[in-house]
């Protein structure tokens, strides 16, 4: 027997104009006519024998039945959008490894570094997602994650990577030859905050052992990659976490005034699903995730003049 269902084009109308909630802007979402995703809603109403929307003054709604039957085709649109992709991938994105991180830390460590791991694996499909918030790790798809912390994260396998370690940048032109005395003077220093991690400035003088004198102030930005690029315009000093900023100190781009890193409590970790660490990629992963790490921790022991 013929299966009862719409055309695909009749169906993709519909969905546009439900979720612009506007013919016209569903015609260009489609690149049709505004006439066409008209003509199209008729039929479709038509051939269902339902009412799909109504007008109320100016707005268009939908009615009752047409939110039920629209969050029904809609996974099932999506269904064939992947199916669809996966043609053309030729595998699966199920099949993907999918890796998360941090988003400075994903942009400024992890991701220069990944031409490594796929240049030796051209069948390997990444998917890669960013996060700012707790994982709950029973509930994901991810199969390797590079968070900060302190290794707590239940059902999974964490290995601790590196330490944290802080280090207060600024621009060369201002700070070139710059010799700190024992107790900084904020109210005569130019600083930098980092509205997402407000303590960091006192986390780097507990770890240096150093006092200070006056309020710490300054320009606030939301995260460190603005922090960074305010820091190399010359606005001011900024403590950034020192995996942030390689390139930056290799090109002379930043410089170190109160010298080398100082650690915090809170580590990088490489975390993995118990359910997905076996997995042949994943695995892969993690070796060459930790062999990167390991190569880190050595350049980081230079600015120290310590080993790792």
């Amino acid at each position: 027997m013929r299966r009862f269902t719409p055309s695909l084009t009749a169906l993709l109308a519909f969905e546009a104009a439900a979720r612009h909630m506007n013919f016209t802007k569903a015609a260009e979402d489609l690149s049709v006519t505004q006439s066409g995703i008209s003509r199209q809603i008729s039929n479709l109403e038509a051939l269902l024998g339902v009412k799909l929307f109504e007008r109320v003054g100016s707005r268009l709604i939908l009615t009752e039945i047409a939110k039920s039957y629209l969050n029904e085709i809609s996974s099932g649109l999506d269904q064939i959008e992947q199916a669809s992709v996966n043609c053309v991938r030729g595998q699966s994105l199920e099949a993907a490894l999918m890796i998360c991180a941090h988003p400075t830390l994903a942009s400024r460590w992890l991701t220069p570094r990944l031409h490594d791991f796929l240049k030796d694996r051209p069948e390997t499909i990444l998917d890669f997602v960013t996060t700012t918030k707790n994982i709950d790790f029973t509930e994901t798809r991810i199969d390797a994650a590079i968070l900060r912390g302190r290794g707590a994260w239940t059902a999974t396998r964490s290995q601790e990577l590196f330490r944290e370690e802080l280090v207060v940048v600024g621009a060369p032109h201002a700070w070139q030859g710059y010799i700190p005395d024992q107790e900084l003077d904020f109210d005569t220093l130019p600083t930098l905050q980092n509205a997402s991690r407000p303590d960091l400035w006192l986390t780097w003088l507990h770890g240096a052992g150093l006092g200070h004198k006056g309020a710490i102030r300054g320009p606030r930005f939301p995260h460190s990659e603005l922090l960074i690029s305010a820091a190399k315009s010359g606005l001011g000093l900024a403590v950034v976490p020192l995996l942030y900023v390689e390139t930056e100190l290799a090109n002379n781009e930043l410089v170190l005034p109160f010298g080398g890193p100082v650690p915090t409590a809170d580590s990088y970790w490489l975390v993995q699903p118990e359910q997905r660490a076996e997995m042949p990629a994943a695995h892969e992963f993690a070796l060459w995730v930790k062999d990167r790490a390991r190569r880190f921790r050595l350049n980081a022991a230079k600015l120290r003049g310590g080993n790792s």
